[in-house]
């Protein structure tokens, strides 16, 4: 299904602490400007590949591996999203990463503009790919695991398949995967899931850690921050996302200094997995415009 090609060029994974926990992290070796890539929740740094292999050798690129890294239980709220923004300020600082291109997706975009407004990383633009930016009245509600609409789903996924073909099939089956590239969704099965003992498969990030971090993203209300953040923005929004229904991010353009939106045709939430190439060309794009 998918042979050592897919992995060309992907770095080990290497650990940085941020005080109290080490925090995982990719980092591809260039001599060009620094980039740094978050992912949604519940997904890896390793789905980014086909878009950071764009901009190698030139680009020093650091993409954090956000799941399991601290301790976090989702029946005592999960892990938050404030402090995944602090260790990421931390990260920055740490790793002497200096006016960076912040590109996040969902969660990633969330804790990213955090991470910019409220704890000290300056970036030279950022780039929110479907952040998560929920109605405001949400931020005052503390909802059980078994209330709050994703993280009550996410504990329930299915975390078990023989082999690597029995994974590709149900995968495909699915309709959250079925639009995804290929090669992305190989290395989802590469590196998304572990082979057990026996050769069966389980999700590298747990049912457990992925609910809890879905249960962290209610602890701190972004809104009052995007008038904070004074690099360019862009935020990138799919046409066919279903969070366009309760997700505002025509507001969230409003309130940035500085700010654009691009919608991508015929794309859901998931729009790096969806449309790497296209990602990759957003985000070149939108480098020229700064530069």
């Amino acid at each position: 299904m998918a042979g050592d090609s897919i992995k060309e060029g992907i770095p080990e994974l290497k650990k940085q602490d941020v005080g109290g926990a080490e925090l995982p992290y990719l980092y591809y070796e260039g001599d060009g400007p620094a980039l740094l890539l978050a992912h949604a929740t519940g997904f890896l740094p390793w789905l980014w590949h086909p878009v950071v292999k764009k901009f190698l050798p030139q680009g020093r690129i650091w993409v954090p591996y956000i799941c399991n890294y601290r301790e976090c239980d989702p029946e005592k709220g999960g892990l938050s999203w404030d402090i995944i923004a602090k260790d990421l300020a931390a990260f920055c600082d740490r790793q002497n990463i200096n006016k960076p291109l912040l590109v996040g997706h969902s969660m990633g975009g969330t804790v990213l503009t955090i991470a910019a407004a409220a704890y000290g990383v300056e970036p030279a633009g950022l780039i929110l790919i479907e952040p998560i930016f929920l109605p405001e009245e949400f931020y005052s509600i503390k909802p059980s695991l078994k209330d709050h609409p994703l993280a009550s789903k996410s504990i329930k996924r299915t975390n078990h398949w023989k082999n690597e073909e029995d994974a590709w099939s149900y995968l495909k089956s699915k309709t959250l995967f079925t639009d995804w590239d290929e090669d992305v969704l190989r290395l989802y099965i590469l590196y998304g899931m572990e082979k057990q003992p026996a050769g069966d498969l389980k999700l590298s990030c747990a049912p457990e850690n992925e609910a809890a971090m879905f249960m962290g993203g209610w602890n701190r209300n972004p809104w009052p921050l995007l008038e904070k953040i004074k690099c360019p923005v862009l935020v990138v929004e799919g046409e066919k996302s279903e969070n366009r229904s309760f997700i505002d991010l025509q507001k969230a353009v409003s309130l940035f200094p500085r700010s654009s939106y691009k919608l991508v045709p015929e794309a859901g939430h998931l729009i790096p997995m969806q449309k790497p190439e296209e990602t990759a060309q957003i985000i070149k794009d939108f480098i020229r415009q700064i530069s």
